[in-house]
């Protein structure tokens, strides 16, 4: 608001150019409200009636291959012993599988890196997508209170 000045000191009355904001925050406030309020009521819910069915769940059985690897890089397909040459042949069959199974890589912890690295990419050559390693699960360290 705007009020005039008491000063006599000849000036002319002047107008204020500034915005008065506080109405506009009061509407702004009053249409807020009304949203808020307005807003849950708008949301229609529609009641449908649904069929009953009793229908037991399809059980898929996961198919997996497990592939060993000893300490001195011998390889195990399923307890059968496979060359690292031949092994992506070995694997081409199984990849053509609907849904593919899932490769077990179960290696002996002083096989090296290399070796685990090689059976990787054939497996992906393959067309193998799923892949896993089997491990041990580690046992607790028992703390001592002396």
């Amino acid at each position: 608001m705007s009020f005039g000045s008491f000063d006599k000191s000849g000036t002319k009355n002047q107008t204020n150019a500034e915005i008065n904001m506080v109405p506009l925050i009061d509407v702004m406030l009053v249409l807020l409200v009304i949203f808020l309020i307005t807003a849950p009521l708008l949301t229609h819910s529609i009641s449908v009636q649904l069929p009953q069915a009793t229908a037991q769940p399809t059980q898929t059985e996961q198919k997996s291959l497990d592939l060993a690897i000893t300490a001195e890089g011998a390889l195990f397909l399923d307890d059968e012993a496979v060359d690292l040459a031949g092994l992506t042949a070995v694997l081409v069959p199984f990849a053509q599988q609907d849904p593919q199974p899932e490769i077990r890589i179960r290696a002996d912890h002083n096989t090296r890196y290399e070796l685990l690295a090689q059976v990787m990419s054939q497996a992906k050559a393959s067309g193998l997508m799923r892949l896993g390693f089997v491990t041990l699960p580690q046992e607790p360290a028992e703390s001592t209170n002396n």
